[in-house]
């Protein structure tokens, strides 16, 4: 199983497609991603990320609904511990 998390694109370094990498931010966290996979995405852009690398462009709408069940889960593991 492949678990990916998405993320929007805030700055593109690279252009050649082999070495393309950029900015991408979760939330309020921003890593360095490679972005060989997606070579047709731009800053602004959703992504899905999985271990470092954009596996493909997502819908802002899907990103978004995606983010908020992870936060869901987060906040279920976080009341699973306070008890």
């Amino acid at each position: 199983m492949c678990l990916a998390i998405p993320g929007q694109i805030i700055e593109i370094k690279e252009a050649e497609p082999i070495k393309r990498k950029g900015k991408v931010q979760f939330g309020g966290v921003v890593r360095e991603i490679h972005l060989g996979y997606v070579p047709d995405a731009k800053v602004g852009d959703y992504v899905n990320v999985h271990v470092g690398f954009a596996l493909s462009v997502i819908d802002p709408k899907e990103a978004a609904e995606t983010l908020a069940i992870w936060h869901e889960i987060a906040e279920k593991e976080q009341e699973h511990r306070n008890k």
